[in-house]
């Protein structure tokens, strides 16, 4: 349903959230020296009590000793050194863990390129209090993307849909992934079992929150192109996102459809 602007999912009556904890923003990071202060800038201005974890890919643009600045600077900044570039999914997941293990409560996903606005995080964190997991949406009222062309919006919108309606799932903004998880989501989602890296690790982790029976809730933000740097988006990672996504989406029916015959 839709309120205020917001969209949800899951019937949370008699539900209790308790209180959120400490928050750990995650920024994966991997040739972005020209973005990385700045974004960690922006997110220690935008809430300050919340602690950020860069999670570096060994970027050959020194964006790793960058972070290493910052962190000898600010003890609410950490650097968590990958041996090289594996994937967006595997950065985030390796940032999870190191969050859980050091007992944040809530773990955010935050783009390194300044597309998710840091200014828009206590939007996302005053909904959690009363949800599992928080999407920033591009596509729900109130929600907008800017200097975009059309062609990557449509992209963009088609993958959502798509994802959407292969998976039966009721989220507007599946492919984004500008998100807030309570520890406990994370812990319910069988992180150990998520294997995709690229594009698709956002669907997938959506799609866990929903068959888990999480409280999702989508909030609308302002996803603005980045400035500087490279985009890491490619015709490869489209492909593969789309592969997967049928896949499972194939698989799940035939699933369902098996469990129902041994019922008649």
């Amino acid at each position: 349903m839709n309120d205020g602007g917001k969209a949800t999912l899951g019937d949370t009556r008699g539900r209790q959230f308790g209180p959120l904890g400490e928050v750990l923003v995650i920024i994966p990071t991997y040739n972005e020296a020209e973005n990385v202060q700045p974004i960690v800038g922006r997110v220690r201005a935008a809430v300050p009590e919340a602690h950020v974890l860069v999670a570096d890919d060994n970027s050959p643009d020194g964006t790793g000793k960058l972070a290493d600045e910052l962190a000898d600077a600010d003890d609410h900044v950490h650097v968590l050194h990958r041996k090289g570039k594996e994937g967006l999914g595997a950065a985030y997941l390796a940032g999870f863990r190191w969050g859980i293990d050091h007992g944040y409560g809530v773990l955010v996903e935050m783009d390194a390129d300044g597309s998710h606005q840091p200014e828009e995080l206590p939007r996302l964190l005053t909904a959690l209090k009363g949800a599992d997991l928080v999407l920033g949406s591009r596509w729900i009222p109130g929600g907008r993307v800017v200097n975009w062309p059309k062609s990557r919006e449509f992209l963009s919108r088609g993958g959502s849909t798509y994802s959407r309606l292969m998976l039966g799932v009721p989220i507007r903004d599946v492919t984004g992934g500008y998100r807030a998880f309570r520890k406990e989501t994370l812990e319910g989602l069988g992180m150990d079992e998520v294997a995709s890296a690229g594009y698709c690790f956002q669907v997938d982790l959506a799609w866990r929150a929903v068959k888990k029976g999480f409280h999702v809730v989508e909030v609308p933000i302002t996803f603005v192109e980045r400035e500087r740097g490279d985009s890491k988006m490619s015709r490869n990672i489209v492909v593969e996102a789309l592969w997967r996504v049928t896949t499972w989406g194939v698989g799940d029916r035939v699933t369902r459809l098996r469990g129902g015959a041994r019922h008649n």
